[in-house]
């Protein structure tokens, strides 16, 4: 799938937005890390010198791996770096910096900068794509160049919609039928003209938020006609608690797109529409009723606050709050859940082609960006959950100790997940030029693109561009792990151990069916995958593995044959004499498989050269791959998408 220029340009209206939510945290000042007074962290209040204090920096689980920094709860406070060093923690303030962010951040010791080149962290806007090369090796900021493809409404049915055509309405069911208008009005008024004249409708500007735009109808008759739209078909029959509707915010978090890393936040936000549902005709006009969004409800002089994280009262609960309520009668909640999941792994699933492309051309590192969704969900009358929208700059607004109960603890997580380093001062002090190359940072936990071996490469090729690949010969790619494959590794099981309240859904132990959803296969999805495969069950045998390499040295480069997938003398599992057996010394990557990526550099051009010059070809041993242009295997024996490879 390629990404034309059009869909590279993020559109105005999500650009400037502040948030979905009705109230924002936006502030006009860049000069100062302190919150607006006014909106504070209830549990900040009264905390005096006896809190906790924890060490600044966490180590890795392994050895020549730099440690991250540590961000707090409020109830803890973070103990000083020497003077060096906390002159580095740098973070660049955002209109639309939250202050639950302000306040995590202010309590690792994080001080404000307007320069563009000496600070280590961002959250703010997202950026059309282009301004993503801006952005150097040691800075994160909280979005991916792409993302807008599921965060965007009319990209995200589309593509959902693709998904559904591809792989069947079996795994793509969780979303209501959709047209995107003016493109789809011929087969939208044929759908409308066969349907029950009581059926509803619900439209949406395509690039909206916090419920602006949106309506319930039922007659051609009120359908605009002169803006574009989406048009669904409205969940008519929704779960009820007390006769009230409502929607599930569910926090995501994806720290990588290649390899594909995805995090589900254990709490969220349950809002209710603040009047009593009724399906009858003449209350579609009722928003109180029909929408579940805060800042609609709020302006209802019934909508009832809460405060209490426990309580299962008023207009907005905890998400933990409504699984101890429906566990209570008698609900599988963790059957609920389990869906729910599902729906996240395969939407994220859905952008990641875009992104990926995207981060390719426009970003030097992926230690450089990281992102939080919202994801809405709502819950029909048999508790299945169907997705509403996906939000990419979701509302951490915090006004009652509810919100920060959920979104603080949230955002102490997502920043210890993030894996903030602490630069060398040589890497902030000058900007450096768009080719640098410095990665001294990040030592150990970073490796620029062009520090990736010929051998690398050639493995990555191998792996991702079979035609046949099952479980037997996947898992010999962690036979012989190179210096990237230990740093990916590595750095995959120090996030884990980093986890906090957040669950790690992509890769895991029970994730490899989602490897066919990809439009092409990425090597270290596969790499992450056969791990888990390996070492869930006993993980510290995969640790105590990796530590042992890392103590070496591996994941900084070695000249170790045993670390060289092209010279190590093992022997793949493969049978050779089976028709799809492949003997990987005389292994031949064809210039054709490249012949489907826009983008490829002139590394890969070499390693196309390299394989295909190393060894002559030989009856029964060799393999031209296009995987494109293949056939597709049987599901039995592939547990791989077929499609242009990637590596």
């Amino acid at each position: 799938m390629q990404v034309d220029g059009a869909e590279e340009e993020l559109p105005d209206e999500l650009e400037n937005a502040c948030s979905d939510d009705g109230d924002s945290d936006c502030s006009s000042s860049t000069a100062s890390i302190s919150p607006r007074s006014g909106i504070e962290e209830p549990m900040l209040l009264g905390v005096g010198d006896d809190r906790e204090e924890r060490p600044a920096l966490v180590p890795s689980l392994f050895p020549l791996i730099p440690p991250t920094l540590y961000f707090s709860t409020a109830n803890e406070k973070v103990e000083l770096l020497p003077v060096e060093q906390r002159r580095l923690l740098k973070w660049k303030m955002s209109t639309v910096t939250p202050n639950v962010v302000k306040h995590t951040i202010t309590r690792s010791h994080f001080k404000a900068t307007k320069k563009r080149y000496d600070w280590l962290g961002c959250w703010g806007h997202h950026m059309k794509s282009p301004s993503f090369r801006t952005l150097r090796e040691h800075q994160k900021l909280n979005h991916f160049p792409g993302t807008f493809q599921i965060g965007r409404k009319d990209r995200l049915w589309r593509n959902l919609s693709k998904m559904q055509v591809r792989f069947g309405k079996q795994e793509f069911s969780f979303f209501p039928r959709t047209f995107i208008l003016p493109q789809d009005i011929k087969l939208l008024r044929k759908v409308w003209e066969d349907s029950s004249t009581r059926q509803k409708w619900i439209i949406k500007p395509p690039a909206s938020a916090r419920g602006i735009g949106i309506q319930v109808i039922h007659k051609w008759s009120q359908m605009p006609r002169k803006r574009p739209l989406l048009v669904q078909k409205y969940l008519h029959k929704p779960y009820l608690i007390s006769g009230n509707k409502f929607d599930l915010r569910i926090y995501v978090y994806v720290t990588s797109y290649d390899p594909l890393r995805i995090y589900i936040f254990s709490d969220g936000l349950v809002r209710f529409a603040s009047c009593k549902y009724s399906s009858s005709m003449k209350t579609l006009s009722n928003k109180f009723m029909h929408l579940t969004n805060y800042s609609v409800n709020k302006k209802n002089s019934e909508y009832q606050t809460n405060s209490d994280d426990k309580a299962c009262q008023g207009h907005k609960w905890a998400l933990k709050a409504l699984w101890q309520y429906l566990g209570a009668q008698g609900v599988n909640t963790a059957l609920i859940w389990q869906k729910i999941k599902d729906i996240v792994i395969k939407t994220v699933i859905a952008s990641e082609p875009y992104v990926n492309n995207l981060l390719k051309i426009n970003v030097r590192t992926p230690h450089s960006c990281h992102e939080l969704f919202g994801f809405d969900i709502m819950l029909d009358e048999n508790l299945k959950p169907w997705i509403l929208e996906v939000n990419i700059s979701p509302s951490l607004h915090s006004s009652t100790a509810l919100d920060v109960s959920v979104k603080g603890q949230m955002i102490r997580d997502l920043l210890n997940l993030a894996g903030f380093r602490i630069p060398q001062r040589e890497d902030v002090i000058a900007p450096c030029s768009s080719d640098s190359s410095s990665t001294s940072s990040l030592c150990g936990g970073v490796r620029n693109k062009s520090d990736v071996s010929i051998d690398e490469k050639m493995k990555r090729a191998f792996y991702i561009t079979q035609r046949f690949a099952d479980q037997d010969f996947l898992s010999t790619v962690l036979d012989v792990l190179t210096p990237e494959d230990v740093r990916v590794l590595a750095e995959s099981e120090d996030e884990l151990n980093r986890v906090g309240q957040f669950e790690r859904i992509f890769p895991s132990p029970s994730a490899s069916r989602y490897l066919r959803f990809f439009e092409c296969p990425r090597y270290f999805n596969i790499l992450l995958d056969q791990w888990e495969q390996k070492y869930w069950s006993s993980r510290s045998k995969g640790i105590d593995l990796l530590a042992a390499l890392c103590q070496k040295g591996v994941h900084l480069g070695t000249t170790d044959p045993a670390h060289m997938w092209s010279k190590s003398s093992y022997t793949s599992k493969v049978d050779p004499h089976k028709g799809d057996g492949i003997n990987r010394s005389r292994v031949v990557v064809s210039q054709q498989l490249f012949s489907h990526q826009d983008n490829y550099d002139a590394l890969d051009r070499e390693v196309v050269s390299l394989c295909s010059q190393s060894v002559a070809p030989s009856s029964g041993s060799s393999v031209t791959s296009s995987a494109c242009a293949s056939p597709l295997p049987t599901p039995t024996h592939s547990l791989l998408p077929q499609q242009s490879a990637a590596y």
